[in-house]
């Protein structure tokens, strides 16, 4: 049985996603595809987060992923970073739920740890994994795409273990 698992780096001005698929249970795992949704700062907060919403579902009608995946994500001191990524992750909750879809979360550091090896790893060591293990020609742009590329991973290596 095939295994479809959208991965989501949400933010606020770029949600990256990225879709990859495991066939029948196996490491053959592909790349489907990946992107960012972005919002403008100068729109309205409630425009911003109906475009999250419209482009994540279709996203979702599309690719018919079988699970979400989403960076669980910590904060430093950045109040207005805090609120309009847990809008974003609000979106995305509501969206699994709708869908009926299960939701998982990892944090940057499992994301990079199932990946390289390395949970401190830096952008580019992710990048090339993700080059390397997904037979890629280019690396997911932008580096929000790639984080959630790496999140769906994640998840597909960390699910056989659970």
């Amino acid at each position: 049985m095939s295994r479809i698992i959208l991965g989501i780096d949400p933010g606020f001005a770029i949600l990256g996603w990225g879709i990859i698929e495991s066939k029948d249970g196996s490491r053959n795992i592909e790349n489907v595809q990946w992107g960012a949704i972005l919002t403008k700062s100068g729109e309205p907060i409630e425009e911003r987060i109906l475009k999250v919403y419209q482009e994540l579902k279709t996203i979702i009608d599309l690719y018919k992923p079988n699970e979400i995946v989403m960076e669980k994500v910590f904060f430093n001191n950045n109040a207005k970073t805090i609120i309009g990524v847990a809008q974003i992750q609000g979106i995305v909750f509501l969206l699994s739920a709708i869908m009926n879809l299960p939701i998982f979360q990892y944090t940057p550091l499992q994301a990079k740890s199932a990946l390289t090896g390395y949970g401190v790893a830096n952008k580019q060591q992710v990048q090339n994994m993700l080059k390397l293990v997904l037979k890629l020609e280019d690396f997911p742009r932008p580096d929000d795409a790639a984080d959630a590329v790496a999140l769906a991973f994640c998840h597909l290596q960390t699910k056989k273990y659970l």
